[in-house]
């Protein structure tokens, strides 16, 4: 068993545990743990019953609570809104990791922090409940392998309407260290809106990559990962 604490990976909106797989392979010696969040799914039919926030949150707080000893938490785009709602007071975090995510306060929500407004590559299916991700080829996967954008595209589900408008009520951030990695080629999040956020946490770290680094960058992102697991 490693010597430094485990790793809980969450994932972003539209995706699922699957994301993982590269940077997963980078890190062999580590305890590396993953969830699935109920607010992305990969069946349209399905996506009456997609969870929401606290949904979300619960799924992560559960996670973390199973994990017998310290853990330091990395969340992907969306999937900073339910760490920073789940683990104010949950297990034994050590840092919470922000990677390229919403690092939001108190009140806030995903849509409000955009403005109010769906940008234009989300297509909002009101009547389902749900919103489709339009071009993930260039808003996800800029600089990642043509073959990889392929098998991530077929894979890349739908996501609940309600994870994206409710508010948070609580910030973790607030009483744990954070890291906020800065991706510098991001398409989905700009990043002068990374840059903004990064000013919540006590450490900024950037890398050259598109919203994916894990896809496109998974060794240099899994050498970043130690190092926040080694302090």
């Amino acid at each position: 068993m490693s010597a430094l604490p485990a790793l809980l990976l969450v994932h972003g909106a539209w995706h699922g545990p699957w994301c993982w797989r590269q940077l997963i392979d980078e890190l062999p010696d580590i305890d590396v743990r993953t969830v699935a969040l109920p607010s992305s799914g990969d069946d349209t039919a399905a996506s009456g019953v997609l969870g929401d926030l606290r949904d979300d949150a619960a799924v992560v707080a559960e996670a973390v609570a199973a994990i017998d000893g310290p853990v330091v938490v990395v969340a992907h785009s969306y999937g900073g809104v339910p760490v920073t709602e789940a683990l104010g007071s949950v297990g034994d975090v050590r840092r919470l990791v922000y990677l390229c995510a919403f690092q939001l306060d108190v009140g806030d929500s995903l849509l409000s922090s955009v403005g109010g407004t769906p940008p234009p590559w989300w297509e909002v299916r009101e009547r389902e409940g749900h919103i489709v991700a339009l071009e993930p080829e260039r808003v996800f996967y800029g600089d990642v392998d043509p073959e990889l954008v392929e098998q991530a595209v077929a894979q890349v589900g739908v996501q609940s309407l309600a994870s994206f408008s409710q508010p948070l009520t609580r910030a973790a951030w607030h009483t744990l260290p954070s890291t906020y990695v800065v991706c510098e080629a991001d398409c989905a999040i700009p990043p002068f809106a990374q840059e903004a956020m990064s000013n919540r946490a006590q450490e900024v770290r950037r890398l050259d990559a598109s919203h994916s680094p894990f896809l496109s960058r998974p060794a240099e992102l899994a050498a970043l990962l130690r190092e926040e697991l080694a302090r």
